[in-house]
């Protein structure tokens, strides 16, 4: 992971922009909110960065929650192509937050199996659904919507942490799935829809990955003019 000497500023700026966004969230000053930030955070552990991310934004938050907020259940969605091993790993021993991930396997970092699912307090709060390449949009958005379904059922979260990643887009050059605009468009409707039946629309997304600017910059209009379409509507 390349830094520069301001790499440390940006990383602190991008954790307290997603904390500041969780505290606004939680106390019903907003709905919901999208975190354009830089740099990504779901494959930092706890004592290393990793995969471009410095410090882990979203596990950052959700330990937030827990702490101030005393949230008891907090959900992570993780739909970046890449398996989020940071996020996985620092929960994986927990029941308070349930880390979903759906991305392409075989691929960089070579965790997230499907049988992944946690240990000790954790057993079933973590869940993988591993993807493989060329899976047709349609195929992936029918699995993702019954498993987070199933999740929400089962789990009843009180807020909803998004890793929006866009790399599963058909045209990023890192990886070989099938995701366009519109899909990624479904998959937030599909969380926003969930979100509001369970915990009140408390919903944060964070910016994860995404390799072709022409594709990041297309999907993440995408993804916002859902949210905002979703806080119009109540």
């Amino acid at each position: 992971t390349v830094v520069s000497k301001n790499s440390f500023t940006a990383a602190r700026l991008a954790v307290g922009a997603v904390v500041a966004a969780v505290e606004q969230v939680s106390l019903g000053k907003w709905q919901n909110a999208f975190c354009a930030i830089r740099p990504p955070g779901h494959h930092a552990e706890v004592e290393q960065a990793m995969g471009f991310c410095l410090f882990n934004n979203v596990a950052i938050a959700a330990e937030w929650l827990r702490r101030k907020q005393r949230a008891e259940r907090v959900l992570i969605i993780d739909w970046d192509v890449h398996h989020g091993n940071g996020t996985q790993n620092i929960f994986y021993e927990r029941g308070d937050v349930f880390y979903f991930s759906a991305h392409q396997w075989p691929l960089y970092p070579g965790t997230g199996r499907a049988e992944e699912t946690g240990n000790g307090a954790g057993a079933g709060t973590t869940q993988n659904l591993p993807i493989p390449p060329l899976t047709s949009e349609a195929e992936y958005l029918e699995r993702f919507c019954e498993a987070t379904r199933e999740i929400y059922e089962s789990f009843q979260p009180e807020f909803t942490l998004i890793s929006a990643g866009f790399d599963a887009h058909r045209d990023d050059p890192l990886a070989h799935l099938e995701l366009t605009e519109a899909g990624f468009a479904a998959l937030t409707d599909h969380v926003l829809s969930l979100s509001e039946k369970y915990c009140e629309h408390r919903v944060v997304s964070v910016l994860e990955g995404g390799y072709n600017l022409t594709a990041l910059a297309q999907s993440v209009a995408a993804h916002l003019e859902r949210i905002l379409a979703a806080a119009k509507m109540t």
